[in-house]
Order: C-alpha cells, then structure tokens, then sequence
C-alpha cells in the first residue's frame, strides 16, 4: 500500500476536519450553502427514496428498506435486497453518517458491474466489530476495510448503535477509507500491491476486481439492521 508522506496526510486530515465542522453545521439531510457551491448532491432527503433502485430491479424494494426519523433503514431480516444510486460515478467523493445495530453487517460497495448479475466490487465494511462473526476473521474484514482484500491501518469505529461518519474517495486510480476524521485505507487501483491484496482475497478470480469504471452506489442489505444519514456525493475531476 503506497503511503502518503506524514506533511499530505496531516494537511489531508485537517482539510477533511475542516469539512467535517461544515457538514456538521448543517440540519440532517440538507446542504449548506457552500456545500452546494462545491458541487455536493444529496443522495438521501430525509424523507423518501427517490434516486435509488434495487440491485439487478426497476424499481425501489417494496418492503426492507424505510424512511424512520430521517435515516434511511433496512429492517432487520427485513429482505429487499441491496439498494443502488440510478446515477453512477467515476471520479467522486461520498460522505455518510451510519450506525449498525449490535451484531449487525453491511456495507457501501463500490466498483460494481450490474450486467455482473451479483453485487460483486470494492466494499467498504460496515460491521460491529465487537459482536459479528465476519470481524473475527481480522481487520481485513473490519469496519472501513477494503473488504477481505486491505485492513484499516487503525481502529477509528464506534461502539454498535453509535453514529460514524465515512468518507469514500475515488480520484483517478487513488482509493481513500476516512471514518471519523482518520484515512484509514488508501490504495492504487492497478498497483502491484492491491494485485498481491486481490490474489489473497475471495476476489481473487474476479476479472474487474481492482480496475476502474462508472459505477453506481450500493447500500447493502445483509439481513442486518442499519441506518444512514446525511448521504451525501460530489464529482470530482481525475
């Protein structure tokens, strides 16, 4: 994994603190004004679905997935599936706040192919990593890995049922994991070292796996319950 010098992660750190304190200036679920002025869109009103679909369907689940108190939910065992954006992204930064029930998994996935027929791609894992059985297989498969294929290089999630705010970073070939103000993975699409994390990883036979192109945004059902918030993406040039 290919490490950015400690001035460009400390400046990284500050300038997404800095975003951070403006985000959090701002009511649930809305833009401020120079939020707008930068080109971020809501992804999730606080009120309804629009602007999402089911994984491989034409339309939004009809039972699985609610609007409760302005988080976006997917009910516990509640089915529905996974849940997709209808617009896709290259070059982009998302950011979300989310919290996970005890014992509970999900995930953002990202880098996916619909024509595929399953959701296979890069996953940021969101777990309860006290409590689910999939933590326990290491920090490959902890909260904001790359999932099974690249750790956290620190531990920055909070307790099952407390609020994390995530941020994914898609600029050219460089990949970022924030959560909670700290960049906890970044990797190179097409490098030797994310080719040597895939052929250790379940993704191993997976022919896009590591490479770039346009892709939606996947909010995972796995049974579990999980809410979002304050789902926000803007594009950004490579």
């Amino acid at each position: 994994m290919i490490q950015l010098p400690n001035w460009h992660r400390l400046l990284a750190t500050a300038v997404f603190t800095a975003a951070a304190l403006s985000w959090a200036a701002a009511e649930p679920n809305q833009l401020t004004p120079d939020e707008r002025k930068q080109g971020w869109i809501l992804l999730f009103d606080g009120q309804g679905t629009a602007g999402w679909r089911g994984f491989g369907k034409p339309g939004f689940p009809a039972s699985g997935w609610n609007v409760v108190d302005g988080w976006l939910h997917h009910q516990p065992k509640g089915g529905g599936g996974d849940i997709i954006t209808l617009q896709t992204f290259s070059d982009f930064e998302l950011v979300f706040d989310w919290r996970i029930a005890p014992g509970g998994n999900s995930g953002v996935k990202y880098l996916i192919d619909e024509k595929r027929g399953a959701p296979v791609g890069h996953e940021y894992q969101l777990i309860d990593d006290a409590a689910h059985p999939d933590a326990a297989h290491g920090p490959k498969r902890q909260t904001a890995a790359l999932y099974d294929a690249l750790p956290p290089v620190q531990a920055a999630s909070k307790k099952a049922g407390e609020i994390n705010t995530s941020r994914l970073v898609v600029r050219g070939n460089r990949v970022e994991h924030w959560l909670n103000g700290v960049l906890v993975v970044e990797y190179t699409l097409g490098s030797p070292e994310l080719a040597q994390a895939k052929a250790a990883s379940k993704f191993k036979e997976e022919k896009r796996w590591g490479t770039k192109f346009s892709t939606p945004l996947l909010l995972q059902d796995h049974s579990d319950e999980v809410w979002f918030q304050n789902v926000k993406v803007r594009e950004l040039t490579p």
